[in-house]
């Protein structure tokens, strides 16, 4: 009987294996790798109006932050995703910025607050709620700012960079190298990204 179950059991790990289910469980779990395919969304923006990136059609790619009112890391990135979607934005890569923090674990990032910062900001870019907290696990964001910069391929949304907006994110007078400033312009003059990955530091999020 015991030799019965265990051959039952190897049989079960095997055709998990063979059906993919190993890899897609280690996808929910890790997110996507720099050159992976980026799946698109639709998520609410604070004009309610539903946002997907195929509506960017003009679009050479993107920069994703995920980020929220709430964390002291983000609120002193904002002036700096200002900066970088008023940089860009004109040359083809434009800021989505994305709040994946469940409300009804920070209040202070429901979507009814998201509205107040981002006008009290003039955000100039899209700020989307990831209600249900669906998006920010296919990207394996773990953290407020954590950024993805996409670029249009034939097949595609292509990851290019995943990581940290700068070497400071604390603080930006310290700030000595500036990663995505230096993928994207790497990226617009068909150039090899030198960094393409380092670590998102900022608050953890919310679920």
């Amino acid at each position: 009987m015991k030799n019965i179950k265990l051959l039952l059991f190897a049989i079960v790990v095997l055709s998990a294996s063979a059906f993919g289910v190993d890899k897609e469980s280690s996808m929910l779990k890790d997110g996507y790798k720099v050159g992976d395919i980026a799946t698109d969304f639709s998520l609410k923006n604070v004009d309610g109006q539903l946002v997907s990136l195929a509506d960017f059609k003009d679009a050479k790619g993107f920069i994703v932050i995920f980020t929220c009112n709430t964390c002291p890391v983000s609120v002193r990135n904002e002036d700096r995703i200002l900066a970088l979607d008023k940089k860009y934005k004109s040359l083809g890569y434009p800021v989505i910025a994305i709040n994946p923090n469940n409300p009804a674990v920070q209040p202070g990032d429901s979507y009814a607050l998201m509205k107040v910062r981002a006008k009290e900001k003039r955000f100039t870019f899209p700020y989307l709620f990831d209600d249900g907290q669906k998006i920010f696990p296919q990207y394996g964001a773990t953290a407020t700012p954590h950024t993805y910069i996409l670029k249009k391929e034939k097949d595609g949304l292509r990851v290019k960079y995943i990581g940290g907006i700068d070497d400071s994110s604390r603080n930006a007078a310290n700030v000595k190298t500036k990663y995505v400033e230096d993928a994207v312009d790497a990226l617009l003059a068909n150039k090899e990204i030198k960094v393409t990955s380092t670590r998102a530091i900022g608050c953890s999020i919310k679920v």
